[in-house]
């Protein structure tokens, strides 16, 4: 796979993806506003599916668990133009800033598409990506207050998610563990988004589950796989991804040990659990 990044600064990227696809289960530190130049898109969530294409603006909010797929489309590369919105910029931009902060803050993925305010702002920094040397920091602070602040015009709502720099609090494991079992992400950052220490979430995983995380997570992947292939009849090949394997062969090594028999072989039988 043939990926290429240019930084202007470590907040502002050209990315450039060649191969077929390129999957990730990511949850980023930053909010990333994202605006794409070409190729398309998936992103998977606990709830939510989304599609974005060539022309398309999103900011994702930090601390969201997603399973990303970028694909090339006609014949060029996924391309974007990515922003970080990092919690140390945003806090020197709120500090002049009055907001009503909300309470409950909605952790959604914000879609801004074809809007020229946004498009203007993005694509007045694909020239930089040729120039050499240092890009000047002052430059750069200008066109990340730029973005903010359009983001800020065009959606009352944003406050919300921007202005908010808490870290997540401790929230029920066994409802956040069964609505994001198929995200692949270290230990230390589910930990991290339940509110415990490592130690704390092996000790409170155990007590609520009787077994490993690891091995909680590897049963619940092949459970939802067998019922995307048994009941929904898909193809092994559009439902290892999804589950949060990352490639065809360990998946299907992991199912057969389960279930005695290969994904391929699975069509006709009826799921042994209940739809997820």
């Amino acid at each position: 796979m043939e990926h290429i990044s240019k930084y202007l600064t470590k907040e502002i990227k050209l990315s450039s993806y060649d191969d077929k696809l390129f999957k990730s289960d990511l949850m980023f530190d930053d909010h990333m506003l994202i605006w794409f130049i070409s190729g398309e898109t998936k992103i998977i969530q606990a709830d939510l599916t989304y599609y974005f294409k060539a022309g398309d603006i999103f900011l994702i909010p930090r601390n969201q668990l997603a399973t990303i797929v970028n694909y090339p489309k006609n014949g060029q590369p996924h391309k974007t133009v990515v922003m970080h919105l990092s919690r140390e910029r945003l806090k020197r931009f709120y500090e002049k800033v009055e907001i009503e902060k909300a309470s409950h803050p909605e952790q959604k993925i914000f879609s801004f598409n074809d809007h020229p305010y946004l498009e203007s702002c993005l694509a007045s920094l694909i020239p930089y990506f040729d120039i050499t040397g240092q890009f000047p920091e002052s430059i750069a602070t200008l066109k990340i207050t730029e973005a903010i602040t359009i983001l800020r015009e065009i959606d009352k709502t944003v406050d919300s998610v921007l202005a908010n720099f808490d870290d997540p609090g401790k929230i029920d494991l066994v409802d956040f563990m069964q609505r994001n079992f198929m995200f692949n992400m270290p230990i230390e950052k589910l930990g991290y988004l339940t509110g415990r220490s490592l130690s704390t979430f092996h000790r409170d995983f155990r007590k609520s589950f009787h077994v490993t995380p690891q091995k909680w997570l590897t049963d619940k992947r092949l459970e939802l796989a067998y019922y995307q292939l048994a009941e929904k009849k898909k193809k092994p090949t559009e439902v290892y991804l999804e589950v949060g394997f990352e490639d065809l062969s360990h998946f299907s090594f992991a199912f057969k040990k389960k279930y005695g028999m290969a994904p391929t072989q699975i069509t006709g039988f009826s799921s042994p659990v209940n739809s997820p």
